[in-house]
Parts: structure tokens; sequence; C-alpha cells
């Protein structure tokens, strides 16, 4: 395999640049199509999972919870999506910023980095709350919170050590590149690929599981429409539940599967720039994804929602200031808040994807 210059910036006259002019395909109306797509999203996207990842950090009590960790995990993956992705996508692809071969490869490692780590943050939620509702007695030994830390930590190092292989030095260039990345081999992205299929497989594998449970449930209880028996609230729940699972794996599908299908079509042809430019406007789809995923998972949990109402109270308080009749009303109307959080917490709960007795 050849070596491509290690420390040779990228300019006019370098031999790589009309090596690099294969990859920029986007005509002057694509370029601002791109654009505007992606600093749109981009923002959005990095506002939500910051929102997200302030109401987790602030809650001492949500910050022990493996089930928000896991949520944490995966709006810091989708922050890092957000905002190195879209840099990098509108510099190459609108820009036609140039790098050295090592800053590139640290920039493209860094957003494989980023949606690998979502998509292993999204397995480590399905295994949670397969866990949560199939083992709800034994859920918090099963579970805990170390574990879920040990689980999270070698989640992040495994998929920063296959992100990041190609500035480590499994390269190429000219010859056997991705006809989709510069200086990205094709057997690596055919390695890269097993691992996404084997996370997406082990997702697919848990929701389905759940999904084909609740639809056993839906079969008892149109049987026992007119009666009650122990455990109907509970299968009830797991009902509500599928509904919200069948809504994320088709959002999971939508938005990874055309990129994916790409990919693999690459491997096994060489591509027009017509399919590179198709390519190009798909893997916007892969940041559409980060931008759902904090209104599918986090933003559903009635305790990350009760934290937020906390926040917004106290920073009205804080805005109004306090005044002598805020000062003896304070007690009375934080009593108030904390009793509705709790009941808007277990009314959110019993439909989304925290239930409450985990």
């Amino acid at each position: 395999m050849e070596k491509c210059p290690e420390n040779a910036s990228i300019s006019a006259d370098d031999l790589n640049l009309s090596f690099m002019k294969k990859y920029m395909i986007l005509n002057a109306p694509q370029r601002i199509v791109i654009m505007v797509l992606c600093t749109l999203l981009g923002l959005l996207c990095a506002l939500e999972n910051l929102t997200v990842l302030y109401l987790i950090l602030s809650s001492h009590r949500l910050r022990r919870k493996p089930s928000c960790l896991f949520f944490g995990s995966l709006a810091g993956a989708d922050l890092l999506a957000s905002v190195v992705f879209a840099c990098s996508f509108v510099n190459f692809h609108v820009f036609h910023g140039m790098d050295s071969n090592t800053i590139f490869l640290l920039k493209i490692g860094s957003v494989t980095l980023a949606f690998t780590a979502s998509v292993g943050s999204l397995l480590l939620t399905a295994i949670d709350r397969y866990l949560c509702l199939h083992y709800p007695p034994a859920y918090k030994i099963l579970l805990t919170h170390r574990r879920a830390l040990v689980a999270l930590g070698i989640m992040w190092v495994f998929s920063a050590l296959i992100s990041y292989l190609p500035l480590m030095g499994w390269t190429c260039c000219p010859s056997h590149c991705s006809d989709l990345f510069p200086f990205v081999p094709n057997n690596y992205l055919l390695g890269w690929l097993l691992f996404i299929f084997s996370l997406f497989s082990g997702i697919i594998y848990i929701y389905g599981h759940v999904l084909w449970k609740a639809h056993q449930h839906v079969a008892s209880l149109a049987e026992h429409q007119d009666q009650q028996f122990p455990g109907m609230a509970r299968i009830r729940l797991d009902v509500r539940l599928a509904k919200t699972l069948g809504v994320v794996l088709a959002v999971l599908l939508i938005c990874w599967f055309p990129v994916l299908a790409l990919i693999v079509y690459s491997l096994t042809t060489k591509l027009s720039d017509q399919v590179k430019k198709i390519f190009a406007f798909c893997s916007i789809l892969c940041l559409v994804n980060s931008l759902v995923n904090p209104v599918i998972y986090a933003l559903r949990s009635g305790e990350v929602r009760s934290s937020a109402h906390h926040c917004l109270a106290k920073w009205k308080k804080h805005l109004r200031g306090l005044g002598p009749e805020g000062k003896e009303e304070a007690p009375r109307s934080s009593i108030v808040k904390t009793e509705a959080d709790v009941k808007t917490t277990q009314q959110a709960d019993s439909g989304g994807l925290v239930s409450s007795s985990c």
C-alpha cells in the first residue's frame, strides 16, 4: 500500500490537488444548499444536545441513573457530530478547504468517532431498556452506576480506536482509496461497516424482541378486553413502549440505510459523480438522526423534563429578582412545583422510554 505524504500542506501546486478534486463534485447551487442545511441542522442539533447535557449534568439525581448516563453519552456524541461534521463537511464541499493529510484524517476520524459513538450509545440504551422491562426486580442490581460507566468507557475507547485507524497509518494514496472518502482505503471501510452492522444488529434484535413481546401482549389484551388480571398495567405499558420503539427503529433505518447502502455499493464498483453527489446529501441524514435523538430519547423522559421545569423556574426567579413578597412565597411555590413535577414525571414515564420502576 502506498503511503501519503505526511506533513505536506496540500496546495494548488501539490500533486495531491487533482486527487482531492475528485471528491469535490458539487456545483454552485448544490454547495449553497449544503451550506444552508448543514448550518441550520448543525446549530439546532448542537443546541438540543447541549440542553440535554446541561439538564443531566446539573442534576445529581440524573447523573446517578444509568439510563440518563446513556442519554448523556448519546447527547455528547451527537453534539460532537453536529460540530465536527457540519464544519468539516461545509469546509470541504463548499469552500474546498485543503488541509494537510494528517489534519484531514484527524477530522474524518473525529466525524467517524461521533457517529460510531452515537450508534454505540443507542445500543447501550436499548440494552438498558431491555433489562428494565424484562428484569424489573433485579434491574438495579444488574445495571449499577459503576457498570454503566464501565460500559460507556469501553464503548467510547473501542469507537475511538476503530475511528482513528486511518490516522494511525491504515491509509492509502492514491490507489485502493475509497471513492467516497479521500485517503481512506476500501478494506478499512469494510471493517468499519462490519462493526457498525454488528451494533445495528444488536439494536434491531433487542427492540425487535420487545416489539414481538408487545405483539403477544396485544393478542392477550384482545382476548381479555372486558377483564382485568394481574400484570394488565405492565402489559399496557409494554404496548405503549413498543409504539415508541417502532418510531425509534423507523427513524434509525431511514437516516442510516441510504448512507450505509451507498458505502457498500462503493466497495463493489466505481462510482460516478452523480452517485457521489447523492451520497453527499444522504450524509446529512446522519446529522438529522443526531437532531431527532434528543427528542426521541432524553426529552421524552419525564425525569429530564422535570429537571427542565426546575431549571426554567430557577432562571425565571433569577431574572425577576427576589422582592420581599417573593421571599415569603418562595417556599410554598417551590413545594407546589415539586409536587407538580412528580405528577408530570409519573405520567410521562408511563408512556415514554424510561419507566418509573427503573
